[in-house]
């Protein structure tokens, strides 16, 4: 691995904490994150040409084909790079990772597991403000007033798919796709993966800190 940069990869379900631990990563460490969202976002929002065959897509309610995403992260990380990626919402199949592999080896997979229980409890407890888009948790984030919102004083509402019958549907569906995906990296004796379990971002980072810090440092030694 010595004379190129690494390439980690996040994994974890909605709402076990991923996207906070991405943005502590990246804080804390030279990481350039690239987030499938954003990045599809990004081109939509330029127009370019991935941006509208992509938007094509969507404008028919239609998911975006693997192959536009992969080309839309090929784009991104064959790009002269200074620091070490952190890829995060990609690959979510084990056909996607496959191609992926082809112009971007993965050296870390990071896999967050917090149980499933501890995450349908999280999202039931989110409560959102929809015209202004303010979002409250009743465990650690309550509004003033339980069910209204602070500014306003109008009614909060729950989203869909933050009912617990839909994030135990999600669950499931993310338990099916995860398998196929760490089995292929941990066949790949050039891929460490490394999976940090707890059930809350706090306690859960400082591990995931501890472990980056270090693989870092041995990096730069080889």
């Amino acid at each position: 691995m010595a004379g190129r940069l690494r390439n980690f990869v996040i994994f974890g379900a909605a709402g076990s904490g991923k996207g906070t631990i991405a943005s502590k990563i990246v804080n804390d460490f030279t990481f350039k994150h690239i987030s499938s969202g954003d990045l599809l976002r990004k081109h939509i929002h330029e127009g370019t040409e991935l941006g509208r065959a992509a938007k094509q897509f969507m404008d028919q309610g239609k998911l975006v084909p693997d192959n536009l995403i992969i080309n839309l992260i090929k784009d991104e990380v064959t790009k002269p790079l200074k620091t070490p990626v952190l890829l995060d919402g990609f690959p979510r199949t084990l056909d996607q990772a496959k191609a992926l592999n082809e112009t971007f080896p993965v050296d870390v997979a990071l896999r967050l597991d917090v149980p499933h229980q501890v995450i349908m409890d999280r999202m039931s407890q989110r409560w959102i403000h929809f015209p202004s888009g303010r979002t409250y948790s009743y465990d650690y984030k309550p509004p003033k007033k339980i069910g209204f919102d602070d500014v306003t004083g109008e009614p909060l509402s729950q989203r869909e798919d933050d009912k617990a019958e839909v994030v135990k549907r999600r669950l499931e569906h993310y338990d099916a796709m995860i398998a196929p995906l760490m089995a292929f990296y941990e066949q790949n004796p050039k891929c460490q993966v490394r999976t940090f379990s707890g059930s809350e971002s706090d306690k859960i980072y400082p591990l995931v800190f501890k472990f980056l810090a270090d693989e870092l440092i041995l990096s730069q030694d080889k």
